[in-house]
């Protein structure tokens, strides 16, 4: 689930807004997730790829120069590679926090049948 999340929020964030990686989280959560654990750590890992990978190639291919200028901007100390690495975080929150309430969306329309 962690690849689908990664390759479709890609995917659809080359034309759309940057939520849209929610839309995507959010509706494989609904359809596609076992638990909610699981749905936040799919989540997670494949939105916060889905922004780590480029940041990460984006600030090599100009040796880290406007990531170190933006990170000035912030209280990051101009760490190019610290601001990298809290892009992946937040995104990996929207995303995780987006699978996990499409996964109990659907567990409060379909609860799960009772044993016994």
């Amino acid at each position: 689930m962690l690849l689908l999340i990664f390759v479709l929020s890609t995917a659809v964030q080359l034309d759309l807004p940057w939520w849209s990686m929610a839309v995507v989280a959010f509706a494989l959560g609904f359809t596609l997730m076992p638990s909610g654990g699981a749905a936040f750590g799919a989540g997670f890992g494949g939105a916060g790829l889905s922004w780590l990978v480029p940041a990460a190639w984006l600030a090599y291919q100009n040796e880290g120069l406007l990531a170190h200028r933006v990170a000035q901007l912030l209280p990051l100390g101009g760490s190019a590679v610290v601001l990298v690495l809290v892009t992946g975080v937040v995104a990996g929150l929207v995303g995780g926090v987006a699978a996990l309430a499409g996964t109990w969306l659907r567990q409060a329309v379909r609860p799960a049948p009772q044993a016994g």
